[in-house]
């Protein structure tokens, strides 16, 4: 989808309330299966869960005991003017609510051990199924929004858990023993304080079928913000080049203004919830007291004290529906977070090894396609190709983008699975192998010469972590990196970040050039290694690639044709299928299409 393409859900800051819809993929498509899922990570926690619940238990009782014995001392003590009764009636208060306070403290305490125990095991569990992924799943998704779910909507589920747990279930305790004490005390004014329940569920009904929605979209913005944000920001070279500031700020504002508008609304719309909860309380009271105090004056129904006791009582039953319905505004966030999360963690994963796959210790490198065929989501991609490489050969693949190159190599790293046909190495299937065995015998150098953040030495110790300095040193010197790496501030300790500023591209490609050496594969595969470097740093890169490919199978891909000349063999591609092979002399001979690509890039080069 382009960039024109993605409109923003809201125009002129208007939303008709009632019409909020989203896209079928925010929709909850199981919130009862949600919730059990959440609760499976909480199940871990049973111990200090039960804790959690007596200790809430503990402060609800509590805070029903507070209330009464006011209401009583009145009665029972003020009424009647018995000073030494209400001094230790006020002592009994200090220590109810001395202890009211600490059960709230264990409860708080317990519930965010809890809470980060289990965001840690989500966490962990999203970036495993990271790593389980597909290739082809990172391709289709911006990378920002991916990290949004990691973050972002982890730390959803972590505020919900560190507050709402506790007050949810504080709330039910204190709704049902409040009911059970106005009983008691009134049945006429419990009957009173109930007449409010049925406009308290009407208003929470209309604000949080509005909530529920705006919050999935909240979600669903800010993950759209976070990935154009990561875009930009990992393209700020291009947007310069091409002087694209203004446009992609534009962008971003359309994208955050959606972003404000939904974040807005859900925020307004859930702040009706107190608003509407302190009318109904006034009113509530206004209620009690009118009729309580018409009890009293005219019966021995009611006595001061108890209204005193209901008067709380009411706030006491009003509040913990305030504070369900507020959480449950939180709640729908963190849901709409961990359905996120849960779509990750329910992707297909990588294909897993065949039951009986093989771990190789070595190979010799003999590499054959037997007439593969491939398609991407129904698209045909490569058709019945069939090539041999015998091993320490070196074969190059040419052709226009898009021809099916870079497809050929995932398919013999198993990145993708081929739909029919057979790959072998050294006569074995590859479907036979366990994918990181396979992998463990192969060594990448990529155009884009990724590092990570850490030393020199470490960037080239990932490709042999227990390698030794010396190895590391050898592997510079083969790769010709080792003369500028001395040169630097701290040598092999200089600290690079993950674009390795500091030093220049060819560089890097050159460290990532020793990584590969440091590997010792039998296959190694180079895709346009070698493209926009200067004359003198390729010079030094074909010269340490030389090193590394001897006397090893190498797959390379390039567009610039000077480059695969040496190559054992050329296989030029177009549209999936192979239209011509052979070695450079033999091709310029034909006079064929590769004949023709090479006379035009010879042209362009003069030119």
């Amino acid at each position: 989808m382009s960039i024109s393409e993605i409109k923003a859900p809201f125009q002129h800051q208007k939303i008709p309330l009632d019409d909020v819809d989203i896209d079928s993929k925010m929709r909850a498509k199981n919130m009862t299966g949600t919730l059990k899922r959440i609760w499976s990570y909480l199940a871990r926690e049973k111990g200090r869960l039960f804790l959690v619940l007596l200790a809430v238990a503990v402060t609800s009782c509590l805070s029903l005991l507070g209330p009464y014995m006011v209401g009583m001392a009145i009665d029972d003590y003020i009424v009647t003017r018995e000073v030494a009764g209400l001094g230790y009636l006020l002592v009994g208060l200090i220590f109810i609510y001395l202890f009211h306070s600490l059960s709230m403290f264990l409860q708080s305490f317990w519930m965010i051990g809890i809470a980060q125990n289990t965001v840690k095991d989500l966490r962990e569990h999203l970036f495993k199924q990271f790593h389980r992924l597909p290739i082809s799943y990172f391709d289709k998704r911006q990378h920002g929004e991916l990290m949004s779910r990691l973050t972002n909507d982890i730390d959803n589920i972590n505020n919900v858990l560190n507050s709402s747990v506790i007050q949810i279930f504080s709330s039910v305790l204190t709704l049902i023993g409040t009911v059970i004490v106005m009983l008691l005390l009134s049945p006429i004014l419990t009957l009173v304080t109930m007449i409010i329940i049925p406009m308290m569920f009407l208003a929470m009904r209309w604000i949080t079928r509005r909530t529920g929605r705006l919050y999935k979209m909240q979600q669903r913005d800010i993950g759209e913000v976070n990935g154009y944000v990561e875009e930009i920001v990992s393209g700020q070279h291009v947007v310069k080049t091409y002087t694209q500031e203004d446009r992609v700020i534009q962008e971003f504002k359309k994208r955050n203004n959606s972003l404000k508008n939904t974040g807005f609304w859900a925020q307004t719309i859930a702040g009706f919830t107190p608003k509407v909860m302190n009318t109904l309380n006034f009113l509530s009271f206004g209620m009690i007291a009118f009729i309580g105090g018409m009890l009293t004056i005219n019966t021995d129904l009611v006595t001061v004290g108890v209204i005193v006791i209901f008067t709380e009582y009411a706030r006491q039953f009003t509040r913990p529906l305030n504070e369900l319905s507020n959480q449950f505004n939180l709640l729908l966030s963190a849901i709409a977070g961990a359905e996120r999360v849960f779509n990750v963690l329910d992707e297909a994963e990588e294909e897993m090894d065949e039951e009986n796959a093989i771990e190789i210790s070595s190979i010799k490198g003999k590499v054959s396609f037997h007439n593969v065929s491939f398609a991407y989501e129904d698209t045909p991609i490569l058709q019945n190709i069939h090539f041999e490489v015998n091993p320490g050969e070196s074969v190059a693949f040419v052709g226009h983008t898009g021809a099916g190159k870079t497809t050929i190599i995932n398919l013999l790293s198993r990145f993708y699975n081929y739909d029919s046909g057979k790959i072998t190495i050294d006569g074995t299937d590859i479907k036979s192998m366990k994918r990181s065995s396979l992998r463990q015998h192969m060594a990448f150098v990529l155009q884009d010469s990724f590092l990570f953040k850490g030393t020199i030495r470490e960037n080239i110790r990932y490709g042999k972590l227990n390698a030794a300095d010396e190895e590391i040193i050898r592997a510079a010197k083969d790769a010709n990196a080792h003369d500028f790496i001395r040169k630097l501030p701290k040598g092999y300790d200089t600290i690079l970040d993950q674009e390795g500023s500091g030093i220049s591209q060819g560089q890097r490609q050159l460290l990532t050039i020793a990584r590969a050496l440091l590997d010792e594969p039998t296959i190694l595969i180079l895709d346009e290694a070698t493209s926009n470097i200067d004359t003198i740093t390729e010079l030094k890169i074909q010269d340490a690639l030389k090193r590394l490919m001897k006397g090893r199978t190498s797959f390379v891909i390039a567009h610039r044709l000077n480059t695969v000349q040496e190559a054992n063999r050329i296989i030029m591609l177009e549209h999936g299928k192979i239209i011509e092979q052979g070695n450079h002399e033999e091709l310029i001979q034909k006079k064929g299409h590769y004949y023709q690509l090479y006379k035009g890039q010879l042209l362009d080069a003069a030119n």
